[in-house]
């Protein structure tokens, strides 16, 4: 399979370089953990992923502030920079990676339709946020976030 093939050569890159990762996954619900752990020496690089599919998961897992999550909602830029500085800071880790969207195919408004997903990226300079939206089904909409969160990974190594 060629996703676990780039999942391998960013393992073997990561180690070589030290260079350690966790995951707080909502619409995913542990897919990409699930992907990085299906590789033998993921745990030289793959440090944790958090599943945090509920608000309450959010604050209690993961220290996101209750009220920016009532301001602006799970399936936004600033919960998603929460989740990904939050899950690095926590794990003691280079990168921290936050997800969160609406997989579909119910839960959609007009101002967040069914197939929207923040991904943050966090290292100890910045932290970038990127939009996307991935009008398919559920497990193809696992599958693309995964390509993104891979494609910006793989311009580290």
């Amino acid at each position: 399979m060629a996703i676990l093939r780039r999942i391998e050569k960013i393992i073997k890159n990561f180690s070589e370089k030290n260079i350690r990762i966790a995951v707080a996954e909502s619409c995913t619900g542990g897919y990409i953990s699930n992907m990085f752990t299906n590789v033998s020496g993921a745990s030289n690089v793959f440090e944790r992923g958090i599943v945090c599919y509920n608000n309450q998961a959010k604050i209690d897992l993961l220290n996101v502030d209750p009220n920016t999550l009532e301001e602006n909602g799970a399936v936004s830029e600033e919960i998603v920079r929460e989740l990904a500085e939050n899950i690095r800071i926590q794990s003691n880790v280079d990168i921290g990676i936050g997800i969160s969207g609406i997989a579909g195919p119910t839960g959609g408004t007009p101002e967040k339709p069914i197939g929207l997903v923040f991904i943050g990226f966090s290292n100890e300079k910045e932290c970038i946020v990127e939009k996307y939206n991935f009008k398919t089904d559920r497990i193809t909409f696992k599958k693309k976030v995964l390509e993104k969160v891979l494609q910006y990974i793989e311009k580290l190594t």
